[in-house]
């Protein structure tokens, strides 16, 4: 049966007719007075794309229900339009993961490749979400590296992390955007953005949020920071500085 196919493949194994005829279905159920996420569970795909199929209904009626062909296999050649672009910086820009349904608490490569694989059908390698990124500006691929000696020794279980605090203008027609960001030694990256300069209980969430999301204690290691908000530091590092600009760090995680 096709409905037993979404329990167990999910609505991306389904064809075309199949995934026009289950929107169909869940919608309508939903109108019926049925709760989102009762019929998510009924169904076996997610609360967030239901949501999606109603309020596409709502907006636009029976267009709703045509299954958009799918984008390029993962591993193609960069695949976004400009406006796709745009959208992604935009729905990055408004808030947490968790804000666009995804199971994250800070952005990560994976985080935006499942938002553009939600919103487009268009599935891209982890080295074109990092094509992307530095596109944008989103990565410390530009910042200066630590060098040998520089950071103190590592402490058991904790997690040591470069960090930044940057503004830049990711494409010619969207706005200058901060972005506050945190790396492994293993390049492993986190970050969020923002419209606006950050305040002192937004940098100090992130660190919570990434410690949280880690699982593990984390000292950040500031390699690049807004002069005008020199005094915000110590809100995301816990770094007393020092004359050389590292500081000493103190894990209070």
């Amino acid at each position: 049966m096709e409905r037993e196919k979404s329990l167990h493949g999910g609505a991306r194994s389904l064809s075309a007719d199949a995934l026009q005829k289950l929107r169909r279905q869940v919608v309508a159920e939903v109108e019926s007075g049925l709760s989102m996420t009762y019929v998510a569970e009924n169904y076996g795909i997610s609360r967030k794309s239901v949501g999606k199929w109603v309020r596409e209904y709502r907006s636009n009626g029976e267009r709703a229900f045509v299954v958009r062909k799918k984008g390029r296999r993962a591993g193609s050649r960069m695949a976004l339009l400009p406006s796709q672009q745009g959208w992604v910086l935009q729905a990055i820009s408004a808030g947490s993961p968790e804000r666009a349904g995804l199971p994250y608490l800070l952005w990560t490569r994976r985080a935006v490749a499942e938002l553009i694989r939600d919103e487009f059908g268009t599935s891209l390698s982890p080295a074109t979400i990092d094509q992307y990124l530095v596109r944008w500006g989103l990565t410390t691929k530009s910042l200066p590296t630590f060098k040998p000696g520089e950071l103190p020794e590592p402490s058991a279980g904790v997690q040591r992390m470069a960090a930044a605090w940057v503004c830049t203008q990711p494409m010619a027609d969207f706005g200058p955007i901060h972005v506050l960001l945190a790396v492994t030694g293993r390049g492993l990256l986190f970050f969020e953005l923002s419209t606006q300069p950050f305040n002192r209980s937004q940098l100090t969430d992130f660190r919570q949020r990434l410690r949280m999301q880690l699982g593990r204690a984390v000292a950040l290691f500031i390699r690049a920071w807004p002069p005008e908000a020199a005094e915000l530091r110590e809100a995301l590092s816990g770094i007393r500085q020092s004359a050389n600009g590292v500081g000493q760090q103190s894990v209070r995680d």
